[in-house]
């Protein structure tokens, strides 16, 4: 079969470019690569005989040398899965994207993420999912018996949206969650201010940034308003990061840990389109840069 044609040009997969965008754009046009932001919204499929790409607006039949995802548009199901599908089919037409549609699909999913980084034997928090109330009560018995709170989490959200602490049965019981589903974790934070806990940023497989997130709320995501402080990337973290990066097989990944009571760390998210102004910001460090010269050694 024919090979398609390549543009020179890398696409930049979003549809709020801001800092972020402008930061990679101008980490690229230094390496000499040329770079051009889209929607994933904009992208469309034409299937006929002889021709099955997917169709991207400015790229005439061609396919971009590589594609860096920043975003993937929210909607109905059947949007989201459209868009998925673009970044699938560029893959398996041989286009580098960072990160790939798996492993976007991977992290967007809260059980999925929960399934995959126990699998691997990556410390995460006690976790249920289901659809009965019931379930969901059986769960969260022994923690609301030892006055321990749960989290309840919207199956797909990012930057502390959402997120309920659920202290006993009745509350638990008055809750609707979102789209019927109980996604419960067991709360294994501070009950008490200043809230904390970490984001190590992994780069091709290995931890490159950490900084510690500090609030006077239990949600301690930046977008919540919580303080970005520098962090020493000790080795726990380190290790710890790049086992749920690699159990999730991310190409960049913000991992989010705690320190628990008992002294350990768990994993608690792993984001697979993380935002990285505020680790910027407290580290000083180039993150662009080191997120640009991975996706350059795909393209390369």
């Amino acid at each position: 079969m024919k090979l398609p044609a390549r543009d020179p040009r890398v696409v930049i997969f979003t549809d709020e470019p801001g800092w972020h965008g402008r930061s990679l754009l101008q980490a690229l046009d230094e390496r000499g690569v040329e770079a051009v932001f889209l929607s994933l919204k904009d992208a469309r499929f034409v299937i006929e005989k002889g021709r099955h790409l997917p169709q991207l607006p400015g790229f005439d039949s061609a396919l971009p040398r590589g594609a860096f995802v920043r975003g993937v548009p929210g909607g109905a199901l059947e949007s989201v899965i459209l868009r998925l599908d673009v970044l699938h089919a560029l893959a398996m037409l041989g286009v580098p994207v960072f990160n790939s549609g798996r492993a976007i699909e991977r992290t967007v999913d809260k059980v999925l993420t929960s399934f995959l980084l126990s699998r691997q034997g990556v410390p995460t928090p006690a976790t249920s999912a289901c659809e009965s109330i019931v379930e969901a009560q059986i769960f969260c018995a022994p923690f609301f018996a030892a006055r321990r709170p749960v989290v309840l989490k919207p199956l797909f959200g990012s930057q502390g949206q959402g997120l309920i602490l659920v202290q006993d049965e009745m509350q638990l019981a008055a809750t609707v969650p979102v789209g019927g589903v109980f996604y419960l974790q067991e709360f294994l934070g501070s009950t008490t201010p200043p809230y904390q806990d970490w984001r190590v940023m992994v780069i091709d497989g290995r931890a490159r940034f950490c900084m510690r997130r500090e609030s006077t709320h239990w949600i301690t995501n930046r977008a919540q308003g919580a303080r970005c402080l520098a962090a020493p990337l000790e080795a726990p973290l380190a290790t710890l990061a790049e086992a749920a990066a690699a159990a999730l097989d991310v190409d960049y990944a913000g991992i989010d840990l705690l320190l628990c009571p008992d002294g350990e760390w768990r994993v608690i998210e792993v984001n697979g389109i993380p935002a990285w102004w505020g680790l910027t910001q407290a580290t000083g460090a180039d993150v662009t840069g080191a997120l640009v010269e991975a996706f350059m050694a795909r393209l390369n």
